[in-house]
């Protein structure tokens, strides 16, 4: 047969894509635009209905963000503030700022938050340390501050009279006008926060371990703000270097350090129109954490969750906002640990919403007033993931959670209105089933912006009314020709899912990625890509992660199992790991290697283990078990002494270092490391983390030296926790995982 030109060749394969997929390399993974597509991110549906916004990032530069906006009778999404036209994004960040965003994983520059008065006149944008207002009348941006220090945490107050912000650890107020101008000088709150006390803001272990990173609330009715008053002069001072590409520098951090103090944390009213300020008296016992802060409908009472320093209590206290008058109306306790969770919703008849474990699972329940319980509002063998909204003129509660199978997820209603005794009403699916939903609720009348996704299908968001009827697409993102992943659709990884049994009986459920031109016939090489701390959830059926890819491209098995502790299942299920981590979850772990290492396509002597964080002390653990079925792993960021980490949530898992020696003993990453195979471990690590401190492989590399075993390292100046996020060093962590493991399995 004769044999095609090469200029004939070249056609047929233009002709064919995506036929004939293209290889996806780890450079196209980090170059622009996004091979997941346009994505909105932070969407919001405008105060009065008629339009939706949201954050994109730009074609040349995913990673800087703009405003967007979207008409919802129609019409092409429009964009509504060009970042660049506002800041060069070359400001360096303060340090406040930095470790704001990396509390809430934030890695994009440009535009990444913004806010909506709720009259829907202007928009409050903070750019790079500095407030600017967009006028949505006539669409004019006025530049609000222009300050050497940074305006973090800024809100419009619920009337458009001020924004308020907190800079250099003090909280301000700045009045606006009607049209959303520049109302004049600004007033500071508070003047006393320098040093080791601070004003408005969340200290750094409620951002990182409970979700809260506000220090401050405004009232419906605008007269009063609630605020904290932040004393960390307790907690420990721990040096942390600071290792950029230009030097190095020492950071005087307040890291409060499982069993060691924890800052002390106080709550303030503020009267604005007297100036009066009083105290609301969180109780006698200071060793605490302030969970959440709301405020009644009525602008009449402040609800403090104040969670106890062993996470078994939570009381709900309410205080008169006018007297500081305080009553405790709702305990919830637990055993093991109870959830801080943002659930609790205000009606407006006094009543309230918030959600409770007590039942088994996480369900939502209706409280009178005074905290007497109502009605329990959801009830089933499946765990509520989030109360997303409340429709109170049709009474009705909007949640998502994962009621059919744990890897899913959908958007439900249930009515709250039920009388005492009458049992909780049935869900109403909202969404369709079949892949992965998240939602933005509208403030009144029930609809919603929702995004969708499942391994077939990138992120798509529309929005949709309350019966679940999309009204407009805001971003599509149709994999088709023209989408950015379109040359590599043709092989586009699905996994395969299954289920396992544990020791103790529970299920636990498993995807498998197989590689790209796979052979049935053939042994292959596999990862175990893991992650396993409490509540993290990675088996789902969502869009799979672009860079996971290249390890298909490059001919391995990748293969995930959720452990006992992990997310969307019943309390019972997650707490498993309670006072023991590194036992449950790492055997779960090596339960599904050995199902890895029975499939006849897999070749059980060479099999690697990946993971960053929690995922790193995971691989260090399952390196060094008996009889280890990886000849290879690389732990990224790993925990490797529980002690060295911080007190909410060591202290949540594992109780205080003195209470519980033999487990903080036994997950001692140290005292393993003689089962440790010579040369099998690759250790990497962001030489500015602020989160698992530096120290934490600095001890492992000095023992394993002192032993002599060799290990591999690769370091990353300047990155702080989530360095394999980041786009300057993402490249460099992805191509030294593949190089890694292709020496260590494949022998390359």
């Amino acid at each position: 047969m004769k044999k095609p030109s090469l200029t004939a060749l070249a056609a047929v394969l233009a002709l064919s894509s995506p036929a004939m997929a293209e290889k996806l390399t780890p450079e196209r993974v980090f170059a622009d635009p996004g091979l997941s597509g346009p994505t909105a991110k932070g969407v919001a549906l405008s105060p009065d209905g008629k339009r939706v916004t949201y954050l994109k990032g730009k074609p040349e530069a995913a990673n800087v963000q703009d405003l967007w906006a979207a008409d919802v009778k129609g019409g092409e999404p429009y964009r509504l503030i060009d970042s660049a036209a506002l800041s060069s994004g070359a400001k360096e960040l303060s340090e406040a700022e930095k470790a704001r965003r990396e509390r809430a994983r934030v890695s994009a520059r440009g535009i990444v938050e913004y806010s909506w008065d709720k009259q829907g006149r202007f928009i409050l944008v903070p750019l790079d340390g500095d407030l600017y207002l967009d006028s949505v009348a006539d669409g004019k941006v006025t530049r609000l501050t222009e300050t050497p220090g940074d305006e973090v945490d800024a809100k419009v107050s619920p009337k458009g009279g001020y924004v308020s912000y907190v800079r250099d650890q003090n909280l301000y107020i700045k009045p606006l006008k009607t049209d959303g101008g520049d109302g004049g000088a600004e007033t500071a709150l508070t003047t006393e926060g320098k040093g080791a006390l601070s004003f408005g803001v969340a200290e750094f272990v409620v951002q990182e371990e409970l979700d809260r990173f506000t220090g401050y609330w405004w009232s419906p009715d605008e007269r009063r703000i609630v605020y904290t008053r932040v004393d960390e002069s307790t907690v420990d001072v721990v040096p942390r270097a600071d290792i950029g590409p230009g030097g190095a520098t020492v950071v005087e951090q307040r890291y409060p350090r499982a069993g060691r103090p924890n800052a002390v944390v106080e709550l303030f009213v503020r009267d604005l129109a007297s100036g009066q300020v009083r105290k609301l008296d969180l109780g006698a016992n200071k060793d605490i954490y302030l969970a959440r802060v709301d405020w009644s409908a009525d602008g009449k009472t402040v609800y403090a969750q104040r969670l106890s320093r062993d996470q078994k209590t939570i009381d709900l206290i309410a205080f008169d906002a006018a007297t500081g008058a305080a009553r405790t109306i709702v305990t919830d306790t637990d055993p093991h640990w109870v959830e801080a969770r943002d659930d609790f919703y205000p009606l407006k008849d006094g009543s309230f919403l918030w959600s409770s474990e007590k039942d088994g699972n996480t369900h939502l329940y209706r409280y009178a007033a005074d905290g007497k319980p109502i009605a329990q509002i959801t009830k089933g063998d499946w765990p509520m993931a989030g109360l997303e909204g409340v429709d109170e003129d049709r009474k009705v509660a909007i949640f998502i959670a994962s009621i059919d199978t744990p890897i899913e997820r959908r958007l439900y209603e249930v009515s709250y209105a039920q009388k005492p005794g009458s049992g909780p009403g049935k869900p109403k699916p909202l969404t369709s089933a079949g892949g992965w939903w998240s939602a933005k609720v509208a403030a009144s009348g029930g609809a919603f912006a929702g995004t969708y996704e499942d391994p077939k299908t990138p992120p798509q968001t529309a929005l949709y009314d309350n019966t679940g009827k999309r009204v407009r697409w805001i971003e599509e993102n149709k994999l088709a020709e023209g989408h950015p992943y379109w040359p590599y659709a043709s092989t586009l990884p699905v996994p395969e899912y299954g289920s396992l049994k544990a020791a103790d009986g529970e299920t636990l459920y498993y995807e498998i990625l197989k590689p790209q031109n796979f052979d049935a016939s053939k042994k292959h090489p596999a990862l175990l890509a893991v992650y396993g701390g409490p509540h993290a959830q990675q088996v789902k059926r969502t869009w799979q992660s672009v860079s996971e890819r290249t390890y298909l491209e490059a001919g391995y098995v990748v293969f995930r199992i959720d452990n006992r502790g992990s997310g969307a299942r019943s309390a019972k299920f997650m707490r498993a790991l309670d006072r023991n981590l590194g036992t449950v979850e790492v055997e779960d772990q090596l339960l599904g290697a050995k199902f890895l290492a029975g499939l006849p396509y897999v070749d059980a002597n060479k099999m690697g283990v990946m993971g960053w964080s929690y995922g790193g002390f995971m691989t260090l653990m399952l390196l060094t078990a008996d009889n280890t079925p990886f000849k290879a792993g690389a732990a990224g960021a790993p925990p490797t002494e529980w002690g060295l980490y911080d007190t909410a949530y060591t202290e949540r898992y594992m109780g205080k270092p003195d209470e519980n020696k033999a487990g903080y003993a036994y997950s001692d990453v140290n005292t393993r490391i003689g089962k440790l195979a010579p040369g099998s471990l690759l250790l990497l690590h962001g030489m500015a983390d602020d989160n698992v401190i530096f120290e934490n492989s600095t001890r492992l590399m000095s023992a394993l030296q002192a032993k002599a075993i060799p290990f591999e390292m690769a370091l990353y100046p300047g990155e702080r926790h989530s360095a394999p996020r980041s786009k300057t060093k993402g490249l460099s962590v992805l191509k030294k995982h593949l190089e890694f493991f292709d020496r260590k399995l494949k022998g390359q």
